[in-house]
């Protein structure tokens, strides 16, 4: 049995731009792409915090170090410059799999510098 379960984030990220002449997806700077493994036209699911919109686009690369985050086409709707994001990507995994397995947790600040990358089960020991 496979099981669909959190892979990586991006936590409250800025949105830095919306575009909606562009055909789709949302721009990521490739750097923090990099940190939390996830994929050039991956699936990811968005949470605006600002509004609670929730919805599945794809991520696309942008300049890396550039701090560009940016709903495209129709998400470009979704949200406003200088609103708060999370960028979460699923996978799938077998039980055993997930016997020794963390989520990376990619953390920035409010410019989409990075600040650290981490793994779920050290962050939640220190709740």
């Amino acid at each position: 049995m496979q099981r669909t379960v959190l892979l990586a984030k991006i936590h409250n990220c800025t949105l830095t731009g919306a575009n909606i002449n562009y055909v789709g997806s949302i721009s990521i700077d490739e750097m923090l792409l990099d940190k939390a493994g996830i994929l050039p036209y991956e699936q990811v699911q968005v949470v605006n915090v600002a509004n609670g919109e929730r919805f599945i686009t794809y991520a696309i690369k942008a300049p890396a170090n550039s701090g560009i985050i940016e709903l495209n086409g129709a998400a470009a709707r979704l949200g406003i410059v200088g609103d708060r994001l999370i960028i979460m990507a699923y996978g799938q995994f077998s039980l055993e799999e997930l016997k020794n397995y963390s989520p990376t947790v990619v953390i920035v600040d409010e410019k989409n510098r990075l600040l650290e990358v981490r793994h779920y089960d050290d962050l939640l020991s220190k709740v």
